[in-house]
């Protein structure tokens, strides 16, 4: 693994799932909007960017998932008139993704394809922890614990396809 690429992520990951003790609701809400959208972005960045299929596809992925999951979590905000608030936490994420989409944009073809992947390997399993740490441990709402909970196995999934990826190009 190329720790360069990894490092922005490292530096904010502890704040992912520790950055506050016990976030409410509506700081909840506001990141898991946050780590979607960041998701969305880079996978945006990659499709643009990459000409590897398999990166492509996966990227594509990324932004149809975490946009249909952002969605339902703005409905159910807007049913439960919850609106998302900042948080150290999703303040973090929004850094660490502004760090890593400007290590990506200096990357060109398989440096490129590498450091988004890898990226995405390591984002997973961040917000799998923060899941299952802080996010369904902290949720007062059963609904919006129970959005959580119900998205957990398509991150969970993104992660083994991310894994998957990684390995293949491992091997180019």
């Amino acid at each position: 693994m190329n720790w360069k690429h990894v490092l922005p992520i490292a530096l904010f990951a502890p704040a992912l799932a520790f950055a506050q003790g016990k976030p409410s609701d509506p700081q909840i809400a506001g990141i898991v909007v946050v780590a979607n959208q960041i998701d969305v972005d880079a996978g945006k960045l990659a499709k643009s960017r990459s000409q590897n299929k398999e990166v492509k596809d996966f990227a594509q992925q990324m932004i149809t998932d975490h946009t249909a999951v952002n969605k339902q979590a703005g409905a159910l905000a807007k049913k439960l008139g919850v609106t998302p608030e900042d948080s150290d936490t999703s303040k973090s994420l929004k850094q660490g993704a502004a760090d890593n989409i400007a290590s990506l944009k200096q990357q060109k073809g398989a440096q490129f394809d590498k450091a988004y992947v890898d990226h995405e390997v390591t984002y997973h399993q961040q917000v799998l922890d923060a899941i299952d740490k802080l996010l369904i441990p902290s949720a007062q709402n059963a609904e919006l614990k129970g959005l959580i909970t119900k998205v957990r196995p398509a991150i969970a999934a993104h992660l083994e396809h991310a894994k998957h990826l990684q390995a293949s190009l491992g091997k180019k």
